[in-house]
């Protein structure tokens, strides 16, 4: 397993890979000791380096991230979101044919080891509100601002 540290626009990122697969990608507080650096994951790097810049909008990086059978059909679901655009918890259920699991939806987003890559940032709600972002709304903004996502708030 290794591990190493992104210095990115939201924060100080712990990337994880085993096996040349991405297992987690995280924001952390602070970096630790890391392992030698892969060719894996100066790819990685240079990935996010092209996404904060705007430059890219699809990610080309193999990830494993573990979870439950409907969390991994959730993530993959995520990952058919484009860039720039968002869907709510009960659209992404429906992709999932489970059009009642906007909740469960919710809890895998919550649950996404792989920020950024499986954009959980880009569900909101059906309302058009942001709905709830691991690591808090202001960091989801910032996402979405990156990815200029013109957020639209219903009444």
């Amino acid at each position: 397993m290794e591990k190493s540290y992104y210095k990115s626009p939201v924060g100080i990122l712990e990337i994880i890979c085993e096996n040349n697969k991405l297992v987690s990608l995280k924001l952390v507080n602070y970096c630790e000791k890391s392992n030698f650096e892969t060719d894996f994951i100066k790819d990685i790097k240079n990935q996010l380096d092209e996404y904060f810049l705007g430059k890219r909008t699809i990610f080309d990086i193999k990830i494993n991230p573990a979870g439950t059978d409907f969390q991994k059909l959730v993530w993959k679901e995520l990952q058919n979101i484009p860039y720039g655009k968002t869907k709510s918890y009960s659209e992404v259920a429906m992709s999932c044919n489970n059009k009642n699991a906007q909740r469960a939806v919710g809890s895998a987003c919550n649950k996404n080891p792989i920020m950024i890559i499986v954009p959980c940032h880009r569900v909101i709600s059906k309302s058009g509100n942001l709905g709830g972002f691991a690591y808090g709304n202001k960091i989801k903004l910032k996402l979405l601002g990156i990815e200029n996502c013109v957020m639209i708030q219903k009444r």
